[in-house]
């Protein structure tokens, strides 16, 4: 899978710049500022409808503008796909896939992407809502329908949290919250479910990613920490409804001290991903190093388990394009050399970085300069 063609309108620095890839490595230089990013975060919001970089999309429109649209072909198994994003701020965003009209979440699973940035820090060291986005990211990708259930729970938890708070002052009938735990609880075992697939199949490429780049470094793990692990029913391995009803006997339990608080206590939007190194939790022991080792050992092992799935739609070509979005200037000659040996085979990579000589030089291939809001040709590289 490749991008080979993308076309900005009006989309963050850029008012109309049509760019050109090559498979395999494509690197961005400009210096801070130039836009750089802006090209790698448009090929992301395609993929995964959202930034790495900020959570809403009114930053996204050039200053100005009405709207910003983001157009790609995207390459796989010898067939060509247009895609095309539209963000109308105050309005509904609208996608075309070819030449026919589609809902924006039509577009998830075209094209899969995998970023590496310096935000990733965060995943080690961060709070937990950032792994359980890094979670439901890879849900989606594995199983695009996935996001209608994340859109419908976190409707459901807003409009039962609502209820909470006021019951918390009526303590009156209580027959209405009731019915909205079953929804949030049914809703919760599918996120559930999918979630604790997508990390027992993650494990495995994560400990092998983080031994690659770390080889000295201990052994890496993730596993799945729930708001429910003190249910005496508690199975990794249990299917959706069994895990529903785990759930809503969950909110049942802690329903007390909802009503005290004022908040939903249990459900996925309370769970976390653990990260270890060895026995010790990543988070608060890990140095700065070895953090980065666990962020790369994530993203890589994503990229490992998404290429082995294959493609959501049963095409063998579920590669995703990986993107390292100025992350060179921050890994060490070890780091940077393990990266390269791992990316050696990928189907196409797009790096940004201030200077090419962060890159190294056997994975720069071609070379885009980005100066005063264009995107030029530049020099070739390992792959020309």
């Amino acid at each position: 899978m490749r991008v080979t063609h993308l076309h900005l309108v009006d989309f963050r620095s850029y008012s109309d710049q049509e760019i050109e890839f090559g498979p395999r490595v494509t690197t961005l230089v400009g210096r801070n500022g130039q836009g750089k990013t802006n090209v790698v975060e448009a090929v992301r919001y395609l993929s995964t409808l959202s930034s790495h970089r900020v959570a809403a999309d009114a930053p996204l429109i050039r200053q100005g503008a009405e709207r910003a649209v983001v157009r790609a072909r995207v390459e796989k198994s010898g067939r060509s796909l247009a895609i095309e994003v539209s963000l109308n701020p105050g309005k509904a965003n609208t996608a075309r896939i070819g030449r026919s009209a589609a809902k924006p979440r039509d577009l998830l699973g075209a094209l899969r992407t995998v970023v590496f940035a310096p935000e990733d820090l965060a995943l080690v060291k961060g709070d937990p809502a950032g792994r359980r986005s890094f979670m439901d990211e890879l849900c989606v990708a594995l199983q695009p329908a996935l996001a209608g259930d994340l859109a419908d729970y976190d409707r459901v938890l807003r409009q039962r949290s609502s209820m909470i708070k006021t019951a918390k002052n009526a303590r009156g009938d209580l027959t209405m919250l009731d019915i909205w735990d079953e929804k949030l609880a049914g809703l919760g075992g599918r996120l559930l479910a999918a979630r604790l697939r997508a990390v027992r199949a993650l494990g495995p490429h994560v400990t092998e990613a983080y031994a690659a780049v770390a080889p000295d470094g201990g052994e890496c793990s993730v596993s799945y920490a729930t708001s429910l692990s003190s249910h005496e029913e508690w199975d990794e391995t249990a299917d959706a409804a069994a895990l529903s009803m785990m759930m809503l006997e969950r909110l049942q339990e802690v329903r007390p001290k909802e009503l005290d608080r004022g908040v939903t206590l249990a459900g996925p939007h309370r769970d976390d991903l653990d990260i270890h190194l060895g026995t010790m939790p990543a988070k608060g022991y890990a140095s700065h190093g070895e953090s980065w080792s666990c962020a790369l050992a994530l993203r890589l092992g994503t990229y490992a388990l998404l290429t082995d799935e294959g493609g959501p739609d049963g095409d063998e070509d579920g590669e995703p394009v990986l993107i390292l979005d100025d992350v060179f200037a921050e890994l060490d000659s070890g780091r940077r050399a393990a990266l390269v040996e791992r990316l050696a085979d990928a189907s196409q990579v797009l790096i940004t970085a201030a200077v090419a000589e962060d890159v190294p030089e056997a994975l720069r291939g071609r070379v885009l300069v980005v100066a005063d809001g264009q995107v030029t040709g530049g020099e070739g590289g390992a792959d020309d």
